[in-house]
């Protein structure tokens, strides 16, 4: 039957808020993950394709009883999963408000101005020059990417080649420096930008994942090095200072994968660990992990915006042209939502006391998790300098059984990982309402399910940091 979507509209809004605050206040008591019943019962959206139009208001039921049920509650106090925080309020209900706005950051004036405001505070929070250009994109994936064609730009035009206009077929070879713990993310950015996975020189680094800079190759001015400040694994951070002097003497361009460890620039304790970073070319980060906004938000920051303007401009006769910034000439999309709105609403309601609050509140409660996890007597694999704890159970086939029966009691969510030869469970604290109680309480998970399925043998001889 024909219907007037526009007529129900302000009920419906009624009734979206009504049955989010439901879901908000049951997260405190649901399980982290959600239970075989509940993931079964998607099937039943799985109809198809209706013939009649469906009220607005009963897609919003199916949605929310039959999915919500299903959901993984990475929004949760006790999800310590895959370094992604939760929502903060404010970034929340902004994000709500820039859904009934539905801007396109192309043309809108109010986007423009947010993002000048928030990248403005971004760079005084990690310490960059008041210069760089910036864009909001998806994640660091494509922040990384956007940073990287920025590189291939100006190293490329330095050697006289226009790779925007020519392509790489004939272009003089860039060469690549990676870290042997580099995350996934930048080998996926290097390949969709035909630098390539392998085409690559790998570097050492030390038992806490950091770049042993005496090993680095010789570098040119035809060379990207790239770093990480948070190792996703230990949360250790590349010694930046000594290789963006070494980058900046032969030429070199240095890219910053700061997909949550920038973050630590915002805490006094912690603000060492990002020592040097000031010095590379650009920086990609995450609102989405430890700035508790909704996804998807990531943050490409370059040193010289003319290099990333170049890289991803665009031209037609019906855009905007104007004096101003126009966001786009900085991202890879052109039409993409407005990410500035959930992130300056996070940091407005933060504060410089608030943020770092948050960030040095994460970090003790990681050591926290540490300290019980060795009193219990088990192995933490990692000097704990940030948000990330590696732990191991024993071999490989204990460790990943009790991270299998620590999802199915869903206490808590953690994930598993590998490490310098070893299979651990990685633990990482990144949401603004995780308190002492909820770790331990998902210290007595552990414990508790470890306890019974440790092989008799290790734990009665663990082994100890």
């Amino acid at each position: 039957m024909p219907f007037d979507p526009r007529s129900s509209l302000a009920q419906l809004l009624s009734d979206v808020a009504r049955r989010a605050a439901r879901y908000a206040a049951e997260a405190e008591q649901r399980h982290t993950a959600p239970l075989h019943e509940d993931v079964a019962r998607l099937e039943t959206l799985a109809t198809t394709f209706p013939h009649d139009a469906t009220e607005p208001a009963e897609v919003l039921a199916l949605l929310d009883e039959i999915g919500s049920p299903a959901t993984l509650a990475s929004t949760g106090k006790r999800y310590f999963g895959y370094v992604t925080g939760g929502v903060l309020p404010a970034a929340l209900a902004a994000n709500w408000m820039a859904g009934v706005w539905d801007q396109n950051a192309y043309h809108s004036a109010l986007v423009e101005k947010l993002e000048e405001i928030t990248f403005g505070w971004m760079k005084e929070i990690f310490g960059l020059p008041a210069s760089c250009g910036a864009g909001f994109v998806t994640g660091t994936t494509m922040a990384s990417f956007a940073g990287l064609a920025a590189a291939r730009h100006a190293l490329l035009e330095r050697a006289g080649w226009n790779v925007e206009e020519d392509g790489l077929f004939g272009a003089p070879p860039i060469t690549v420096v990676l870290s042997a713990e580099v995350h996934a993310s930048l080998l996926k950015a290097l390949s969709m930008l035909g630098l390539g996975r392998k085409r690559v020189k790998i570097v050492p680094t030390d038992q806490q994942g950091r770049i042993r800079p005496e090993a680095l190759p010789t570098l040119d001015d035809r060379t990207v090095v790239c770093i990480q400040s948070g190792n996703v694994n230990t949360g250790s951070f590349d010694p930046a200072g000594e290789i963006c002097a070494r980058a900046r003497d032969s030429g070199a361009w240095v890219h910053v994968d700061g997909a949550f460890g920038l973050w630590a620039a915002a805490s006094a304790q912690r603000k060492h660990l990002v020592a040097g970073i000031d010095a590379a070319d650009s920086w990609a980060t995450d609102c989405h992990k430890w700035l508790n906004v909704p996804y998807d938000s990531g943050v490409i920051f370059i040193r010289e915006p003319q290099h990333l303007h170049n890289a991803m401009t665009v031209g037609a006769p019906y855009l905007k042209t104007n004096d101003g910034r126009m966001p786009p000439v900085f991202t890879p999309e052109n039409s993409r939502r407005a990410r500035a709105i959930d992130a300056w609403a996070a940091l407005r309601s933060l504060g410089q006391i608030g943020l770092e609050k948050m960030i040095e509140g994460n970090c003790r409660l990681a050591a926290r998790f540490a300290e019980g996890l060795r009193r219990g007597g088990y192995r933490v694999l990692n000097d704990v300098v940030l948000n990330q704890v590696l732990v191991t159970f024993g071999d490989e086939e204990t460790t990943r059984r009790i991270i299998d029966a620590l999802q199915e009691d869903r206490t808590a969510w953690f994930g598993g990982t590998q490490w310098q030869g070893h299979t651990a469970m990685r633990i990482s604290v990144s949401n603004w309402s995780t308190t002492e109680e909820d770790v331990d309480k998902s210290l007595e998970a552990i414990l508790r399910i470890a306890g019974t399925n440790v092989p008799c043998e290790i734990a009665s001889n663990p082994k100890r940091d």
